[in-house]
């Protein structure tokens, strides 16, 4: 169970890399006002989403103990992060403010996941 949970564990991160990889990559886009939700954010996203999920699973079916409101704290910012990325998915350009909090809200995420024990 520990090498799925660990194979699980490394997709999330994947999945992380490409939301904050694909922010990254608009950033000096964002600054001149034309920033767009790429693809690979939306995906990185769903990722997170479906890995997030089957982590809870399988640590709570190796009887591991799961902080439910972290999770929850957790899933809360990543459905916000769904909801911009994917309504705002076909647009051209991006208003640098919902830009920007995606960005934030993956970057909260992350300490969030790091460093709340």
């Amino acid at each position: 169970m520990d090498v799925l949970i660990h194979l699980f564990v490394g997709l999330h991160i994947i999945g992380i890399a490409a939301l904050l990889g694909g922010f990254l990559t608009q950033m000096k886009a964002m600054g001149e006002g034309r920033a767009r939700f790429v693809p690979g954010m939306l995906h990185g996203a769903l990722t997170m989403l479906v890995t997030g999920v089957a982590l809870v699973g399988l640590n709570q079916a190796d009887d591991h103990h799961v902080n439910s409101f972290k999770i929850g704290v957790k899933l809360a910012l990543l459905i916000v992060i769904l909801g911009l990325v994917y309504v705002k998915r076909d647009e051209e350009r991006v208003d640098k403010g919902p830009f920007a909090l995606v960005g934030l809200l993956t970057v909260a995420n992350i300490f969030i996941a790091v460093l709340w024990t």
